[in-house]
């Protein structure tokens, strides 16, 4: 079993690095400082072969083992933020206004930079790891991953398996939470807009009201899950924009419509686009309105293979113990990019936790730098384990 303390020594630098890096934060694919910053620190370290400008602005590192050749295996951490105003008051808040890191990947940064300081020291592995530094996976499609995958950086860099880790808040810190299959959902997005007949709002009856269409809609949208799927099948539908009129006394001409779709299968995919389109157009219609109507795959459900799963769930629990190691922890609807790199390769995700920190995406939230330790570690494990000499 491997001692987490061995990587205690570290947490001063990875914290020091990670405050920096939520302090400058940047988003989507236009990372120039992140990225400039996370290649100065690979190039510290003594990793020679770093590459650059990968989706704009993504990284691949290469260090070789002193086990001689064999596989590459890759190490991926996620490096944008997102638009929203830090409430967390802490000393190291985001100095940009209006963008924060607020789902942890300024710790998924430090933690892979970490582990790739103590294996550039130690090379104590066989064959290859390349650590991948994506952007943009926040932002809708085309996103960083899938961008990195289709600019071809599997063959590339010849990698034959590929893993990933986000932190988890309500995880107790020192803890890990994987599962065998879909870990995470897919996720599309759609665009609507409904078509109607303006006029004085003073006026109703001269009008094809697109407020009120939209507003049935959204209720009638409801019973796509309630009504027409089976209760033990995983299918979420909301609503998260709508846009009408700016002014008290104008009924708009039409209203804009958008949401996400969430889902662990892909019959369930086809269904909702199929009867999303057709319940509001059969609505709208109704009263005299219409849609225009776009549906975007924006990324597949994020789905663990097995035995690079068992690689993980082993290296968790080498670190930490098998009673801090969750090996079917409950699977999330909620979607990650990730899932792009382990359809083109074998490979896994896993979760370490973060404590009770307020959930990610919420303007309190802030990574706690106890999990860096356990994260750098959980890498180092992870490659000794698959690539071992």
């Amino acid at each position: 079993m491997r001692d987490v303390e061995t990587f205690r020594n570290l947490q001063r630098e990875a914290t020091e690095c990670r405050r920096h890096l939520h302090a400058n934060p940047e988003l989507d694919f236009r990372l120039p400082n992140t990225a400039k910053f996370v290649a100065e620190q690979l190039a510290s370290f003594g990793i020679n072969h770093i590459e650059t400008g990968i989706a704009e602005t993504g990284i691949v590192a290469l260090i070789q083992g002193e086990g001689g050749a064999g596989p590459t295996i890759g190490l991926r951490a996620d490096m944008d933020a997102l638009p929203i105003v830090e409430a967390s008051n802490k000393p190291w808040s985001s100095t940009t206004p209006g963008i924060m890191h607020a789902c942890g990947h300024d710790g998924h940064m430090a933690m892979l930079l970490g582990a790739a300081k103590y294996l550039a020291a130690t090379r104590n592995f066989k064959g290859t790891v390349a650590l991948i530094f994506q952007p943009a996976e926040e932002p809708e499609f085309p996103t960083g991953g899938f961008k990195m995958v289709q600019e071809g950086i599997m063959d590339r860099f010849n990698i034959s398996q590929v893993y990933g880790m986000h932190i988890q808040p309500g995880l107790g810190i020192g803890k890990f939470g994987i599962r065998d299959g879909a870990i995470m959902a897919s996720q599309d997005d759609f665009d609507m807009s409904v078509n109607g007949r303006g006029g004085h709002a003073a006026h109703p009856s001269q009008t094809i009201d697109p407020v009120v269409i939209a507003a049935q809609i959204i209720l009638g949208l409801q019973a796509l899950v309630s009504r027409k799927t089976d209760p033990l099948d995983s299918l979420v539908i909301s609503v998260t924009k709508l846009s009408a009129s700016q002014a008290y006394n104008i009924i708009p001409d039409k209203v804009e419509i958008s949401g996400t779709v969430r889902t662990l299968a892909p019959t369930l995919q086809d269904f909702a686009e199929r009867e999303i389109q057709a319940v509001a157009q059969g609505i709208a219609r109704g009263f005299g309105g219409d849609i225009d109507f776009k549906y975007t795959r924006s990324v597949p459900a994020t789905f663990n293979h097995a035995e690079q799963t068992k690689l993980a769930l082993t290296a968790a629990q080498n670190l930490v113990g098998a009673t801090n190691v969750d090996e079917s922890i409950k699977i999330s609807m909620g979607a990650e990019d990730f899932a792009y790199m382990l359809a083109e390769r074998p490979g896994a995700y896993i979760l370490v936790g973060n404590g009770p920190t307020p959930q990610c995406h919420n303007p309190a939230f802030d990574f706690d730098d106890e999990a860096l330790p356990y994260g750098i570690g959980w890498w180092v494990t992870l490659v000794e384990t698959v690539l071992p000499i």
